[in-house]
């Protein structure tokens, strides 16, 4: 079935709505509803938006996410960009996204894009987590214990006025990507800076302007793989690693 079409028949049936009253809604008659969801005709630009209004759903979404294996209700849009949530796992539980380094490269440009999101590999943490959480790659030394081959997971945060003076985050930024640093508020004439501060000495803190911050993920936990060689650090490592129950916990779990 076409995604579109496989996407308003979850939506009706989720909202336990019959074909007739969601045309009665939409201002269309029963059978182009049931033409949609069968994939004999594609809604129009127009209607599509129409879709996207009543159901409360990006046009993004309708038309490139498989809604039923995802949780909508925890769909957030960023500005003009759409951040999906992390995959569910069998009984509903949340699985954590993992960056890999190769896939790193292209966070950039795919972390709103939802086919980038979808083609990333998945696993469970041995603990109970809550929320939408990420797994990404460590690159240096400026934050030790975690060194390159390590990963941060972390839990998304939707605004910067949750984050935290002085504790850890991985954040995503226009100008350096991926990085984690601890972060400290600086308010001031102008524009709202983040202080970025490494743990290293070595490295002098800098500065960012909070508009420049596009995602910001609260460090949960550390998975030390120091001990792998890079060549050997994949998505199955990874899982290996989590069974030994080396996990190095931080901040609160629910």
């Amino acid at each position: 079935m076409d995604i579109i079409a496989k996407n308003i028949r979850h939506l009706r049936l989720q909202q336990k709505l019959s074909q007739e009253q969601l045309g009665m809604d939409l201002q269309i008659s029963q059978s182009a509803v049931a033409s949609y969801e069968s994939g004999r005709n594609e809604p129009s630009v127009k209607m599509l938006l129409k879709l996207s209004d009543y159901f409360k759903m990006p046009v993004d979404v309708l038309v490139r996410a498989d809604l039923s294996r995802t949780d909508e209700k925890g769909l957030m849009k960023i500005g003009n960009r759409l951040l999906l949530p992390v995959q569910m796992g069998p009984e509903g539980k949340d699985n954590v996204e993992v960056v890999t380094a190769k896939s790193s490269a292209g966070y950039l440009n795919g972390y709103a894009d939802p086919e980038y999101i979808e083609s990333l590999s998945s696993m469970k943490l041995p603990i109970h987590i809550t929320g939408k959480h990420r797994a990404f790659p460590i690159k240096g030394d400026s934050m030790p214990p975690a060194s390159t081959g390590d990963f941060v997971v972390g839990r998304y945060v939707e605004s910067l006025r949750e984050l935290r003076d002085g504790d850890t985050y991985v954040l995503v930024t226009r100008e350096d990507g991926i990085v984690y640093k601890r972060v400290y508020k600086e308010e001031g004439k102008g524009q709202p800076l983040i202080q970025l501060h490494s743990d290293n000495p070595a490295y002098e803190p800098y500065a960012v302007k909070a508009t420049q911050v596009l995602e910001l993920w609260e460090h949960v936990c550390l998975l030390r793989m120091h001990d792998r060689k890079p060549e050997d650090i994949n998505i199955d490592s990874m899982i290996g690693f989590l069974r030994s129950m080396k996990v190095e916990m931080k901040g609160k779990i629910a």
